[in-house]
């Protein structure tokens, strides 16, 4: 059954412009399509992306977000969601539903730097006030609680001296748009699944690690474990 995606974002949505990016790129092979772009902020540019890529783009009220997302997904027939840039949490009762079949990219190593109100450019703040010299991004299976379900995959990126936060937002997020839309393609294809015990499967490593140097901003990957 080819995959029918829902991306929920709240800001511009560059990630949810990879994601189409990187399923149109594998056009006959991709594993299915992105049909439904949701938003909570109603001017949100993540919108306009989908409109364009022909997806039905729905701004979400607070009813629609809460008691009525699961509705929405059903009535789409959305058989797995990804979460690129969205803010609020979502229902208990769509990440029941949805269970294993809804991811979230994270602009840090998780465990590190998660939980309520670490987002955006908050955890870049707190990357470079606890000075630490590697961040990173994480794509994780959904659960009910703020990025705590199962790791996917990991890519970790330096924190040079002298960075800002902005700085190292832009070296998260060239990393995210790189490592999101492959894990969303592989989760679609059921190429990787999480198990009964929540264990992640279909991966020969856990983590998607790269090179970097010093004088490298972003590195270059190794082959994908998928």
């Amino acid at each position: 059954m080819t995959a029918r995606i829902a991306v929920l974002a709240s800001g511009g949505g560059s990630n949810l412009q990879a994601i189409l990016d990187h399923f149109a790129a594998l056009a006959d092979r991709a594993p299915g399509r992105v049909v439904l772009v949701a938003s909570d902020r109603p001017n949100a540019l993540a919108l306009e992306r989908g409109r364009r890529a022909g997806a039905t783009a729905i701004a979400l009220n607070e009813a629609a977000r809460t008691a009525g997302l699961r509705d929405l997904l059903e009535a789409h027939a959305i058989t797995h969601v990804a979460l690129a840039g969205y803010l609020r949490q979502v229902p208990a009762d769509v990440t029941t539903a949805w269970h294993g079949r809804m991811l979230n990219v994270h602009p840090a190593l998780l465990p590190a730097f998660g939980g309520k109100g670490m987002y955006g450019h908050r955890v870049h703040e707190a990357v470079v006030a606890c000075g630490v010299r590697v961040t990173g991004a994480t794509v994780h299976f959904v659960d009910d609680q703020y990025d705590h379900g199962a790791v996917i995959a990991q890519w970790p990126v330096p924190v040079f001296p002298g960075d800002t936060a902005a700085t190292v937002a832009v070296r998260v997020l060239e990393v995210e748009h790189q490592l999101f839309p492959p894990v969303v393609a592989a989760v679609a294809a059921g190429r990787i699944t999480l198990d009964a015990s929540g264990r992640v499967t279909g991966l020969r490593t856990p983590m998607l690690f790269a090179h970097f140097a010093a004088s490298d901003a972003s590195g270059a990957a190794d082959a994908a474990p998928w």
